[in-house]
């Protein structure tokens, strides 16, 4: 399986450092909504997607099932 870009992403390393700089929460912002995202977290094994989606505030990944028409 390969590696997911956003498992080594620089700007959410930057959230993870200060979540209140202008590139952290443009990060933040920016997960809320990017395919991307939500394709690297529905790739994670339920509990540790759910550990991450606490740590980052994104409650609609919380669930123990996600339905997704579109991946």
């Amino acid at each position: 399986m390969a590696t997911h870009k956003c498992t080594n992403c620089s700007i959410r390393n930057n959230y993870d450092q200060n979540p209140k700089s202008f590139l952290g929460r443009l990060w933040h912002w920016h997960a809320r909504w990017c395919p991307g995202w939500k394709k690297y977290m529905l790739s994670l094994p339920v509990p540790e997607r759910i550990a991450m989606a606490r740590k980052y505030k994104l409650k609609k990944y919380e669930k123990e099932q996600i339905v997704c028409k579109w991946i």
